[in-house]
């Protein structure tokens, strides 16, 4: 989406493209009856800042992004909300949502580059990798005096990989400036509570520790996610890769699945669906 049409949104209008983007996850998961449902929800107002506000970006999609930001989805089994957000920002037909893990389906439940779907530019479906890619890109960008950003985004119980912390300390060490990261911090895993499954620790002190310019914000408002990215892209270029610690609720927006593990990658069978979708009224059209 170009930057003047991005520009024409208002908070309130993005909020309906949340809460639609909201009713698709839900709907895509139970059409299969598998994925990950809980993270794609609390991490669907990020997704929408991105790419109808933040980020320059095209739908005429190319692998190389030249003059463009590009977005690297690490944690690649929330795909529900990016599949969403890719079609509602015009990368492909929003019809093409039904096929959700479906055999023949471009869509399937990790993102895959085999598939060739506009906006994919990397395989995500093991963990831990989305921040070595993001640093390749983001200097890549640099070799080629590029001007656009890199953003990635992070599980939590991503950050229980190691590779995680190899590119931790290789971006700042090499000044890739120009990459903007987020972390979801839910505080859950499929297994349980991050805390109890491999504590995290002070997050904020062990980026900082690493040399990272690290900020905070609540995932779950929208206006706030908008106006910290944005603080983010005037930090960037200024010696620092930029760590964004986004505070999140599983499940946000359908009551019975905030907040709880459980949700992490269980589908809601047709009476759930139907208590969901009566939380999440849109002015948008279902696909």
């Amino acid at each position: 989406m170009q930057t003047e049409e991005k520009e024409t949104l208002q908070l309130e209008e993005l909020e309906q493209v949340a809460k639609q983007v909201r009713r698709d996850i839900v709907r895509m998961v139970h059409g299969c009856q598998s994925g990950h449902p809980g993270g794609s929800l609390g991490c669907t107002d990020f997704l929408v800042a991105l790419y109808f506000k933040v980020m320059t970006h095209s739908p005429e999609f190319n692998m190389d992004g030249e003059g463009e930001d590009l977005f690297f989805l690490s944690n690649g089994h929330i795909s529900p909300v990016w599949y969403s957000v890719l079609a509602r920002a015009g990368y492909f037909d929003v019809s093409e949502l039904k096929t959700f893990r479906k055999l023949d389906s471009r869509l399937q439940g990790h993102p895959t580059t085999h598939e060739e779907l506009p906006g994919v530019r990397i395989a995500s479906g093991s963990l831990g990798q989305g921040l070595s890619v993001a640093i390749g890109a983001a200097l890549t960008k640099k070799l080629n005096n590029d001007p656009g950003l890199v953003f990635t985004l992070h599980g939590d119980g991503e950050l229980q990989e190691g590779q995680i912390w190899e590119a931790a300390l290789f971006a700042p060490h090499n000044k890739v400036d120009n990459l903007i990261s987020t972390i979801d911090v839910n505080g859950q895993q499929i297994d349980g509570p991050t805390n109890k499954v491999l504590d995290l620790g002070n997050l904020r002190a062990k980026w900082e520790a690493f040399g990272w310019d690290v900020m905070e914000m609540n995932g779950n408002d929208l206006g706030n996610v908008i106006q910290t990215l944005e603080l983010a892209k005037a930090k960037a270029y200024k010696g620092k890769p930029i760590m964004i610690l986004m505070q999140t609720n599983m499940g946000h927006g359908v009551d019975f699945m905030m907040g709880s593990h459980k949700w992490h990658g269980v589908a809601p069978n047709d009476e759930q669906l139907s208590l969901a979708l009566n939380q999440l009224t849109s002015n948008m059209q279902d696909y």
